[in-house]
Order: structure tokens, then sequence, then C-alpha cells
């Protein structure tokens, strides 16, 4: 596999691999390199909000909790291990990219890298 050259969002060249991601630090843009199985060539798969151990969630999966997470502006706490059902993808500016409700809670955003697909 050859690797890319430059950021596909914003054509910067300055861009580093960690893991089985690529990072453009300038634009802060992510994305992997998958080989096509019928051909050689690159597909860049972009736009796909994964969860902590790299599954692509979908609207209306099941995530769960990993880990005990504070609500800004409150005194509760989601904890980890809660089972939340129906999730919406969004794309929140601020990294929150699940809206979803939580019985006990109400509506919230989560941010990907705190769930896993259940």
């Amino acid at each position: 596999m050859e690797a890319p050259s430059s950021c596909p969002k914003c054509k910067s060249e300055n861009i580093y691999q960690d893991g089985n991601l690529w990072i453009c630090p300038e634009c802060n843009h992510e994305w992997t390199f998958v080989a096509k199985d019928d051909s050689a060539s690159l597909e860049v798969i972009d736009g796909s909000i994964r969860d902590t151990h790299g599954n692509i969630l979908v609207d209306g999966d099941s995530v769960i909790v990993m880990k005990d997470l504070k609500i800004k502006g409150s005194s509760s706490v989601v904890k980890g291990g809660t089972k939340v059902r129906n999730i919406r993808l969004s794309d929140g500016g601020d990294g929150h990219n699940i809206a979803c409700r939580i019985e006990g809670v109400g509506s919230i955003n989560l941010k990907s890298e705190f769930v896993k697909k259940a």
C-alpha cells in the first residue's frame, strides 16, 4: 500500500499516521486507507463515526458508555456500563457526535470515543 502524500480535505502535506488513521494537524481531519478486494487501488473511508474500538457506528445502534461521564452544568453523572439505545449521529462542532436520550438523565450528546458498540 502506498502512503498518502497529502490531506484529502485541505491538501496539506503535513500529515502523520497514528495506528490505522492518518491525521492532518492543520485541519484536524482524520481518515483511513483500505485496500479494495477486487483491485490494488486504495479507497478513502471518510466521514464515518467510530467507537472506542474502531467499529463504525450508524443511526439506530445501541452503545455502552465506557466510563463515568460528568454532565457539564449539572450534578448528574452517566455511569460507565450504561446502555444507550437508538443513537443518532450528528455533526457536533465540539466533538460530541452522538445525540441520544438516557433514562433518568434526558437528551444529551456524547463523544464516540467514550462508547463501544453493543
